[in-house]
């Protein structure tokens, strides 16, 4: 029951098969069944609608069919009717206020690129208490400039210990301690009227052991069955985790549990990657595709825009390798989009995958033949090159690292930011760090050291998370303030040192807001909320740490942010500047690359981006606490850009050199 044969998953198409015929099968299964779909589709839609899902149809069926055909073989054309109806039967049901946004955005297949999108990221819980008290902050939300707003795990999870909302119990339902499913639909329409599109988390390598598929498959249920896998004995576990990382080593080793319930009653090993309540799903099954497809769907009728979608690396599992970036895991991704923009043509995929950059493109398309999976994607590298490069007043790292990262496809865009919800891990490749002079092992430890306030000097006050003695290994917990030290400035009342901690996250999101693509705002930055040890007084939470840089909404604090006299104040208003003169910069929406240069100071970050329909903008950041001088020519473009903000005023120009103040920045732009 649910056991994974000791191969590499399902039949699949041989990889020599010319690319024609697999396309010219597409073809034919679709000449087949196009006049039935025509035909149900302007029946149930009606003749413009309908004609518009046969368009959308047309289009995607190479998107459709090949992976498929990949995944599972002569089933593909079978299948291709049943996801299609799926997706016609979510067509029908899709509300007319979400069809004119469909509309719009078909009309501008780019919106999410455009320089005016910037997102902010929060817990309901945390930010406002309860999904229906949501739309009364949402001028906090709009003064900053948001069109774009992130509700962190909020999807009903199973009691208990649930990683934090990432164990799903009910896709179509809503934890109850934060509202009902109609709550988060209301919610929707608020932000829809303000100009705002909604982005929730779905996690789709595992579910809750408590989901009805979870216990429909313990239970023999036939319509449940492989929708997870267990084996017998430990052979074939021990032979997968020879090779796969470990996730979660301290507390959840290995990547299989013993579920006494499995294969009938006499107990397996069931696949659980993170934590033994976590039972992945098995998309070697088309079933759990399908299911999978039909909560997707269900969820964009509701009115979400944006699918975060949790833990993508992991859906694919194979013998003797990592279990994550398996090429069958790109084909779903690729069928799941092509399927939900049949139904749900304005609604986009962000890929939650925290991978070395080389796999991460994948995930937006770039492979050697472009294949359509996530628009958008963390730009996790860019995060730990700005923590890295704060640590160490040296650019040369970022420099090295960014100029090495593959180009992503122009459809495709980067989130960038400064924090997010999770723990740091220090992504620093040893290629890139050995070319750098450093040692790449080294130099993440010095990282842990100094963000956890152990380096002498430090100004941070973070902690480590999932430290493995052993190893040596660990990520860093902590707010964005305290990292940048003004959670000590504050304690020890010193003023100068509160000057740099605010210099310095104000730094950081000068790149996150100029480097291209959608800058996040992690909840309470803009305000500089310090980390919150109220999480140890509750036991679900205590184990966790990550909880200390997740604080509570401090509306006292939000009330002052207009007073610039107050730290509150004077962050907002440095923020919210960013994201005005963002706005008004045409190079800075998505679409095209950033552009690493070399201006004469290894304590400079400098950036260079041209959109081809603007002129050019660049971007310098100083990340030593001293001034640095830059060389002019290359910042200004021989004198022709404008500075356009800074954090200093304009800066000038003496002997054919900038100099850039301590944790300063400047925005120049071609007019």
């Amino acid at each position: 029951m649910g056991e994974r044969r000791p191969d590499t998953g399902p039949v699949t198409i041989p990889a020599i098969i010319p690319a024609a015929v697999r396309r010219a099968a597409a073809e034919q299964a679709w000449q087949q069944l196009r006049p039935e779909v025509a035909a149900e589709a302007v029946a149930a839609l009606g003749p413009a609608e309908g004609d518009a899902f046969l368009a959308r149809a047309d289009l995607a069926l190479h998107d459709v069919h090949e992976p498929l055909a990949t995944l599972y073989g002569e089933a593909a054309d079978e299948l291709l009717a049943r996801a299609l109806r799926t997706a016609l039967a979510a067509a029908v049901e899709r509300p007319e206020q979400l069809r004119r946004i469909d509309r719009r955005r078909e009309v501008d297949p780019a919106w999410f690129q455009r320089s005016r999108v910037q997102g902010y990221v929060c817990y309901v819980d945390r930010f406002c208490g309860t999904l229906d008290r949501l739309p009364e902050h949402l001028d906090h939300l709009a003064e900053l400039g948001t069109t774009y707003l992130h509700l962190m795990p909020l999807l009903q999870p199973r009691p208990g210990e649930n990683d934090g909302g990432y164990a799903v119990a009910d896709y179509r339902a809503v934890d109850p301690r934060l509202g009902t499913m109609a709550d988060l639909e209301e919610v929707a329409t608020a932000l829809h009227d303000r100009g705002m599109a909604l982005c929730i988390d779905l996690v789709l390598n595992h579910t809750a052991r408590e989901h009805a598929w979870a216990q429909g498959w313990l239970a023999g249920d036939p319509a449940y069955a492989g929708f997870y896998t267990a084996f017998p004995d430990r052979t074939l576990p021990d032979a997968y985790d020879a090779t796969i990382p470990e996730v979660f080593p301290d507390r959840a080793p290995g990547s299989f549990s013993w579920v006494p319930e499995a294969c009938g009653g006499a107990g397996g090993w069931v696949w659980t990657t993170f934590w033994p309540y976590q039972w992945d799903l098995d998309y070697a099954n088309p079933e759990v595709t399908l299911a999978m497809l039909g909560e997707i769907t269900w969820l964009a009728n509701r009115g979400v825009d944006v699918f975060r979608m949790d833990a993508v690396p992991f859906m694919w599992k194979r013998l003797g390798t990592s279990c994550q970036n398996q090429p069958e895991g790109h084909s779903l991704l690729q069928l799941l989009h092509a399927l939900t923009r049949l139904a749900a043509p304005g609604v986009i995929f962000k890929a939650e995958a925290i991978v070395s950059p080389d796999d991460l493109v994948g995930y937006l398309g770039g492979h050697d033949r472009y294949r359509p999976e996530c628009e958008l994607a963390y730009h996790n590298q860019l995060m730990v090159l700005l923590w890295s490069s704060l640590a160490t007043g040296d650019v040369r790292l970022a420099r090295q690292s960014l100029r090495r990262m593959r180009p992503i496809p122009p459809s495709a865009t980067w989130c960038t930011y400064v924090r997010g919800h999770d723990d740091i891990g220090w992504a620093v490749a040893d290629e890139d760090a050995a070319a750098v002079g450093l040692d790449g092992f080294a130099h993440r430890r010095f990282l842990n050291d100094f963000y956890a306030g152990r380096f002498p000097g430090s100004f941070a006050r973070g902690a480590l998370f999932q430290e493995n003695e052993v190893t040596g290994d660990a990520r860093v917990s902590g707010s964005a303030a305290s990292l940048c030290g003004i959670e000590a400035a504050l304690a020890d009342g010193d003023d100068a040192a509160l000057d740099a901690g605010v210099r310095r996250l104000v730094l950081l999101y000068s790149v996150a807001y100029a480097y291209g693509g959608i800058p996040l705002l992690y909840m309470g930055d803009e305000l500089a909320l310090r980390n919150d040890a109220g999480y140890l007084a509750d036991p679900a939470l205590a184990p966790d740490n990550r909880w200390m840089h997740r604080p509570p909404m401090d509306w006292d604090a939000a009330a002052r942010r207009r007073d610039p006299a107050t730290l509150e104040g004077r962050v907002w208003q440095e923020v919210r500047r960013l994201g005005e003169v963002r706005r008004a910069q045409l190079a800075l929406r998505g679409g095209v690359e950033s552009t690493v240069v070399d201006a004469g100071s290894d304590a400079v970050l400098v950036w260079r981006r041209k959109h081809p329909r603007s002129g050019a903008f660049v971007g310098l950041a100083n990340f030593s606490p001293s001034p640095q001088a830059v060389d002019a020519d290359t910042v200004t473009g021989f004198g022709s850009f404008e500075q356009v903000h800074g954090s200093d005023g304009v800066l000038p120009v003496r002997d054919g050199r900038v100099v850039v103040p301590g944790l300063g920045f400047a925005w120049y732009a071609e007019p």
